[in-house]
């Protein structure tokens, strides 16, 4: 149900592939989801991800038999990976939204860091009109992206939105025809990969995600902290190189055993 290609650049598609049930969440879907996630943060060769959809949808949620199962049996999280973990992806996480795109699914497009949209695309939270809250702390997440009437009208209202609207929100920073979906995608993460030190691109991702709830004080002083510590790295090096020289950068690759994380930690 799950895809995964890394290509020579190190951009990898992580594609959710069950089109003939229009790729809905599912406890296997979600297990695979979430081992391939933790398979790219800790493969060195893997510098950006891609996630996309099979066929014309990317994913509406959860099917409707398994919501019919859950109102039955009820909902538990035990035992199962946090939705978190997606925000924690180390590495540039890239949505390309190829259709229609709710619940469950939506909640992963928005914790993508950035997302591009196909034209007939359709997002909607859809949370409110199956009887059901905010879930996975997209309360807390879409405030934060579109600001708080805007999220609170796609919460309570549940109601569908076109690819167009959601830029003019700010769900999507891009819109793009279908059939150029994954290559407008593919060539926004493979200037990333091969630019963007994978080091510091994995420091900015914690630092903004720590800072939305800190103080500009607190920020600049792990700024400061993350910046000196920085400047000292075998990556900034290579980077001022390729700079001087007009060159591509040659940076090393994140390591899988995240201790390159070690400035992102000090920068809390």
């Amino acid at each position: 149900m799950i895809d995964f290609e890394v290509a020579a650049d190190g951009v990898a598609v992580l594609t959710l592939n069950d089109p003939a049930n229009r790729n809905a969440w599912s406890p296997a879907l979600e297990q695979e989801f979430y081992a391939t996630l933790e398979a790219a943060d800790a493969d060195p060769s893997v510098r950006v991800v891609i996630l996309t959809g099979a066929g014309k949808t990317f994913c509406p949620g959860a099917a409707g038999s398994r919501l019919d199962v859950i109102a039955e049996t009820g909902i538990s999280y035990a035992d199962r990976v946090p939705f978190s973990r997606t925000l924690a992806f180390r590495k540039p996480l890239i949505a390309a939204i190829n259709g229609g795109c709710a619940g469950v699914g939506f909640i992963q497009a928005m914790m993508c860091d950035v997302r591009f949209a196909a034209a007939t695309a359709k997002l909607t939270t859809a949370f409110a009109r199956r009887g059901l809250p905010a879930e996975h702390a997209i309360s807390w997440l879409l405030p934060r992206l579109v600001g708080l009437e805007n999220a609170i009208d796609l919460l309570l209202s549940g109601r569908v939105v076109t690819a167009a609207a959601a830029k003019e929100l700010g769900l999507v920073s891009r819109v793009v025809e279908p059939d150029q979906l994954l290559d407008a995608a593919r060539e926004y993460a493979h200037d990333i990969a091969t630019h963007c030190g994978p080091h510091a691109t994995a420091l900015i991702k914690r630092q903004v995600l720590v800072d939305l709830d800190s103080s500009y004080r607190d920020a600049l002083d792990r700024a400061v902290a993350a910046t000196e510590a920085a400047s000292r790295t075998p990556e900034f090096r290579e980077g001022v190189d390729a700079f001087l020289h007009k060159r591509e950068p040659r940076f090393a690759d994140l390591p899988a055993d995240r201790t390159a994380d070690g400035d992102a930690r000090r920068a809390k």
